[in-house]
């Protein structure tokens, strides 16, 4: 997030995030509402006015970070006059009035289903003196309603629901986020719409369940309808969408992503358990057969699509049978990439009560295993892309090595990671062009390409040209209006 040049009286916020890219997304929004409501980004070596926590309940020892994270500000804080720390995102959520409890120097505490609220809770805090502590059971506004600062002017998320209607044991998501709520897909349209305009060339669309998207308003369709929607948007280059549940994938969504040219051959599909006893115990309802069954008609109808999962290792009454089969599913999948966890319990939810909770030793031994297979299933999938000609999406981040290599990187339409070399006299790719080059060498998790000058293709675009002024606009300076308190007889001062 680029810092803009701060004038005196503006305060100055940094809003860190954790977990999914729900919660990136959600940053986005708390961002733009902190913008539109006066504040301005700190720059990366200063102390800001206002730190922000977007949390995540899912991820092991969140709780711990947190609150590790707010003892290090309490000092910060004592040697700031005004400044103000805000804790917001699922593990809020769940929390509550613990965290203020716990850390009684942060002035508040929102939940998942009111961002919109978090200007208005800060100026009361600020007026009055204490922590302000607001968390609504049901959502309040959708959050693609709010305000928004893109992380990037050539790629964007968008939200097409929020919440789940599962109720997977290990998963605490849906008494945080609530029940699936459907934005309508006008609404959505010209959200994308809107994105082209500024210059976005890729979106990836967002849900708990993606792939259930209609539920609410009784349309089991309507993926499958949106996806060829996006294919009429012209300057909308690349679509992706994240998550799908296996149990929910119809043949309709296959063919919609196959037979529309700008949505991406790349399918991220959580597995999560290999064995139908452990799917079972987790209440996920597929077995899998159903789970290979899908890959198979999706590489029937994209040949070359990429295929990418979530597996949880360890999970109560796992035996060593049950992992075996895990190892089997994923040997047969192919998977490009795993991401690969190791369970552990999280209060709250029905595993967690579980008896014949697995021993730390066995999970380990049995984690390395699971990621010593994938490491190999992913190298061989790489090796088999050595030769091929990959059109590039250019980021913005070069990578660990760019400086020492001179390489850039890009991702493929599969949304393989691509290093580059850009021939010596060729012209220089900016963030949201593309580039066409020949892969030259493989890695299990990155591919790269060093291309003679005939080899190397350069498309610039108006996502190139967005990256462009996007750039020369954060030179400038930011105005914002004050913010309502919500009680009509106090104004903003």
């Amino acid at each position: 997030m680029t810092a803009t040049a701060q004038t005196p009286g503006e305060r100055t916020y940094h809003v860190r995030t954790y977990g999914c890219q729900m919660n990136v997304h959600d940053s986005e929004r708390i961002s733009g509402l902190l913008e539109s409501s006066g504040y301005v980004p700190a720059e990366p070596s200063a102390e800001p006015d206002l730190v922000v926590f977007n949390t995540c309940a899912v991820r092991e020892n969140a709780d711990n970070r947190l609150y590790g994270n707010l003892g290090n500000l309490r000092a910060v804080k004592d040697r700031h006059p005004g400044m103000q720390i805000a804790v917001g995102g699922c593990l809020a959520q769940k929390d509550q009035a613990t965290i203020v409890e716990k850390a009684p120097w942060v002035d508040v505490v929102f939940g998942t289903h009111n961002i919109g609220s978090l200007p208005v809770l800060l100026e009361r805090s600020r007026h009055n003196q204490q922590a302000e502590l607001e968390i609504l059971e049901s959502l309040e506004t959708f959050p693609s309603t709010l305000p928004t600062k893109r992380d990037s002017p050539y790629s964007g998320w968008v939200s097409i629901s929020v919440g789940c209607n599962n109720t997977c044991t290990f998963c605490i998501v849906p008494s945080l986020r609530g029940k699936e709520k459907d934005r309508r897909p006008g609404d959505i349209l010209a959200e994308i719409q809107a994105l082209v305009d500024t210059g976005v060339v890729e979106v990836t669309l967002l849900g708990q369940n993606v792939n259930t998207y209609g539920v609410e308003f009784g349309d089991r369709g309507a993926f499958a309808k949106l996806l060829r929607a996006c294919g009429s948007i012209e300057g909308l280059e690349r679509v992706r969408f994240t998550s799908p549940h296996p149990a929910s994938f119809t043949d309709d969504v296959i063919d919609a992503m196959a037979e529309t040219p700008n949505v991406m051959p790349q399918l991220h599909m959580p597995l999560q358990s290999g064995s139908d006893t452990i799917l079972k115990s987790m209440r996920r309802s597929y077995r899998s057969k159903k789970f290979l069954g899908i890959l198979e008609r999706v590489r029937e109808r994209m040949q070359h699509a990429a295929v990418t999962t979530d597996i949880i290792v360890g999970f109560p009454g796992e035996t060593e049978q049950d992992f075996q089969d895990t190892l089997d599913v994923v040997e047969a999948s192919r998977f490009a990439s795993a991401y690969t966890f190791q369970y552990s319990i999280r209060p709250g939810t029905p595993a967690g009560e579980m008896e014949n909770q697995i021993p730390k030793t066995v999970v380990q031994e049995r984690f390395e295993r699971l990621t010593a297979l994938q490491d190999r299933i992913s190298a061989e999938e790489s090796t088999r892309l050595k030769g091929t000609r990959q059109e590039l999406l250019v980021t913005e981040q070069s990578g660990s090595k760019g400086a020492e290599t001179g390489r850039l990187a890009g991702r493929a339409p599969d949304h393989r990671l691509v290093h580059f070399s850009v021939p010596a006299g060729q012209e220089q790719p900016r963030p949201g062009d593309f580039v066409t080059v020949t892969v030259t060498e493989t890695h299990p998790y990155h591919l790269v390409a060093d291309p003679a000058p005939e080899d190397y293709r350069l498309r610039r675009s108006r996502a190139g040209d967005a990256w462009d002024l996007a750039q020369a606009e954060s030179c400038g300076t930011s105005a914002g209006s004050g913010v309502s308190l919500g009680m009509p007889s106090l104004r903003a001062t």
